[in-house]
């Protein structure tokens, strides 16, 4: 596959290079490590929420640091985790006094790098971390309660997290109040993707696995992880029916709940299309009598040039409402 790039090695650091020269008002980078991102307008006295993991998914993970969402993000290598020391230099960075959130995708090389971070910020400089994953593919087993260990993958609905829990930071509540928030939304937040095609990692060169030009997979994650089922290419509204049956049911979503949805491209997937997905989503909570109360559409949480797209349902209450009307303001997202 073609791409837009000079050597492979440089990939990385060329791509954040221009990330920090188009938005040079908004964010920053410490220690002369590119990799270790934060926001330019540090406000004192909040919670500071951190995220992190693998590139090649833009705008996930540092689209979303700055105001009203997050305050810095480590950005490792294509699809592969940032290590425990730039997290720890992160943390100390964003910390102001009223402790520090992670948040980030159920992956274990990132849970691992990330818990030694908290720990080296709890022994060496005394700043309390508390955790919060984004675990949301229903394509992947999971927890039958909020309580129980999930070992869902994180994808593209840890959106829905990073902006109720950055809209609470700002509003200066307090760590324990923010992980509450965040906990609350990411246990109410559904996701399930379909992928058309692979995508192909700079430093290989080549597809990560072989789809048929007429198949699709349901369920399939955002680094080629097995899916559901794979079979022949179907109508927008076949596709878009099977994957709202499995979200709506795995809550379960019900008759009177309000829902904000986000239809997430995964690369190399016109808007266009996005957009006949969204018409037949909103038509099957309309026949099941669920309030779509806010729409997201757009890229969010891609996959390289991988064809296809997720759909994300967040079952919403007042708290949870008030939280993502809130204003933001980041290089990849702005609500008003």
């Amino acid at each position: 596959m073609k791409k837009i790039i000079n050597d492979p090695e440089n990939y990385l650091c060329e791509m954040l290079e221009g990330i920090y020269v188009a938005h040079k008002n908004q964010i920053t980078y410490i220690n002369n490590d590119k990799q270790c991102l934060v926001t330019k307008n540090k406000k004192e006295g909040k919670v500071g929420i951190a995220t992190g993991g693998g590139s090649g998914h833009l705008p996930l993970f540092l689209g979303y640091v700055g105001d009203g969402m997050l305050d810095g993000c480590c950005v490792g290598d294509v699809f592969q985790s940032p290590s425990a020391e730039q997290m720890h230099a992160i943390t100390k960075e964003i910390d102001s006094g009223a402790g520090v959130l992670y948040i980030y995708g159920n992956y274990n090389g990132d849970i691992f790098n990330f818990d030694m971070a908290a720990e080296m910020a709890d022994f060496e400089d005394d700043i309390r971390v508390e955790t919060v994953l984004g675990a949301d593919d229903v394509a992947s087993p999971g927890p039958k309660t909020p309580e129980e260990k999930s070992t869902r993958r994180g994808v593209a609905g840890i959106f829905f997290v990073y902006k109720c829990a950055g809209a609470a930071a700002d509003k200066m509540m307090d760590l324990d109040n923010v992980k509450r928030i965040a906990e609350k939304a990411s246990w109410n937040t559904r996701t399930l993707g379909v992928a058309l095609t692979s995508c192909v990692v700079p430093r290989v060169g080549h597809a990560g696995f072989e789809i048929g030009d007429d198949e699709m997979e349901i369920g399939m994650g955002i680094h080629g992880e097995t899916g559901i089922r794979r079979g022949k290419i179907e109508p927008a509204d076949q596709i878009t029916s099977e994957m709202m049956e499995r979200i709506l049911e795995d809550l379960p979503f019900e008759t009177g709940d309000e829902v904000a949805v986000l239809v997430n491209g995964l690369g190399a997937t016109p808007l266009d299309e996005q957009y006949i997905v969204t018409r037949k989503i909103n038509a099957i909570l309309e026949e099941k009598g669920i309030y779509g109360y806010r729409y997201y559409v757009g890229e969010y949480a891609t996959s390289l040039e991988m064809a296809g797209l997720s759909i994300s349902l967040l079952k919403l209450d007042d708290e949870l409402k008030e939280l993502l009307d809130y204003p933001a303001n980041t290089p990849f997202f702005k609500q008003y």
